[in-house]
């Protein structure tokens, strides 16, 4: 008889997005007048249209696919060298950190490969992940069988959440004791806080110490507008010897429908075999891609290659502060509304309190039934996010003022 994956049965009820998506249909369907005026503000999705250094390498690739001299079948499954070599002298070389090309991975997207990287990690690794966070670093290790069931709050057995709370600014602090895998995320999603480099250190030494690995997500690295803000995990020394970076396309070059990302797994990162011995991750995270991937599409590797041009990273400047203007409205207009309000400065997220006695979905439903506008619930991301809501700026400007106007003609 053919058996299923039974850890997959631990999971909750729902994903978070396709709940807030349930949700927002059933409102649709009886609210037909006010769907009209829906704005969405929940899932960080970009809005704006791809930056036209993109499109034209996206043109020009299609023109080189259309004859038999220029056609590209497979490509390297770890991607073609001249992106992997962009990406590694513009994003680590130029700014004077070591990262090698060939320790540049190009994938399909950042949540893919914090799935994926659980292959090459033994299943007995004692786990610490942020609450809140995004989900993803949770579910995954649950898929994965690396939990046990979850208790009546939805914490899992096998995992030791790190609280990120306005007391220690939303960025999670080392536990008292070891964990072998950590995962943070830097600007945070959902809270839009970002680490400092004395908190970094402090993870990096941790690290060392305890022979752990830090699954550092930089997806939103691009945002950060304080200088003395780290961009990178690997600005901390040390680093390239416990730490796996993830990076993606998405939300600076508007990548979600394109689909380009890639992860740094250093050459010098070593974990221990069952044995004890220790050995190094990156022959097995290549030979896991060569194994299970075909690689990104040589028009989409073309297009990110793109950003790296003048003309494209002028674009991608545009975008960010765009999007970052659309922050600082939706923050602004929060405040105004006399809500307690977080990030939204070096992230394109605002972490909302919700007023006294208000849970995160209580929250969710009042601003979608009477604002129109879907938010997403801070309880989706953690037990530590019950009683906030987060906003995305992933928006036009346009309804970036109108969510603003709204928000203030609430009354709680």
């Amino acid at each position: 008889m053919a058996q299923l994956n039974d850890h997959y049965l631990k999971l909750k009820a729902g994903y978070l997005f396709p709940e807030i998506g349930r949700r927002v249909r059933v409102f649709c369907e009886q609210n037909v007048e006010a769907a009209k005026r829906l704005i969405r503000c929940g899932i960080g999705d970009v809005t704006e249209p791809l930056p036209p250094a993109v499109t034209k390498a996206l043109h020009a690739a299609v023109d080189e696919m259309g004859t038999r001299e220029t056609f590209k079948g497979y490509g390297p499954e770890q991607g073609y060298e001249w992106l992997r070599g962009a990406i590694a002298k513009n994003d680590f070389r130029d700014q004077g950190l070591d990262v090698a090309d060939d320790e540049v991975f190009v994938s399909d997207g950042s949540k893919c490969d914090c799935g994926n990287i659980l292959d090459i990690l033994g299943d007995k690794n004692r786990l610490a992940i942020s609450d809140p966070v995004y989900p993803v670093y949770v579910d995954t290790n649950v898929m994965a069988g690396h939990t046990g069931d979850a208790d009546a709050s939805g914490a899992y057995a096998g995992i030791t959440y790190l609280p990120c709370t306005p007391q220690n600014g939303f960025i999670p602090e080392p536990p008292p004791t070891p964990a072998d895998v950590i995962y943070l995320c830097s600007p945070n999603n959902p809270t839009g806080a970002a680490a400092t480099r004395p908190q970094l250190q402090a993870w990096v030494k941790y690290a060392l110490d305890h022979n752990a690995i830090l699954l550092f997500d930089a997806a939103y690295e691009a945002y950060i507008s304080n200088p003395a803000l780290p961009h990178s995990i690997y600005e901390i020394p040390g680093a390239r010897e416990c730490a796996i970076e993830f990076r993606s396309f998405s939300k600076n070059g508007g990548f979600t429908g394109v689909r380009c990302a890639y992860t740094v797994v250093p050459k010098s990162l070593l974990a221990s075999t069952s044995s004890g011995e220790r050995k190094p991750l990156h022959p097995l995270w290549l030979r896991r891609m060569t194994t299970k991937f075909n690689g990104v599409s040589y028009l989409v590797q073309r297009a990110a290659e793109s950003l790296y041009s003048p003309d494209g990273k002028a674009q991608v400047r545009a975008l960010i502060e765009h999007y970052m203007g659309n922050a600082r409205i939706l923050r602004d207009g929060a405040t105004r509304a006399g809500l307690q309000v977080f990030g939204g400065v070096d992230a394109p997220y605002i972490w909302v309190q919700t007023p006294a006695g208000v849970t995160s979905w209580q929250a969710f439903d009042k601003i979608l039934g009477e604002a129109n506008v879907v938010v997403t619930p801070g309880s989706g991301f953690g037990s530590k996010g019950e009683g906030y809501f987060r906003i995305s700026s992933f928006n036009s400007r346009a309804n970036a003022e109108e969510v603003a106007r709204r928000l203030q003609a609430l009354r709680w």
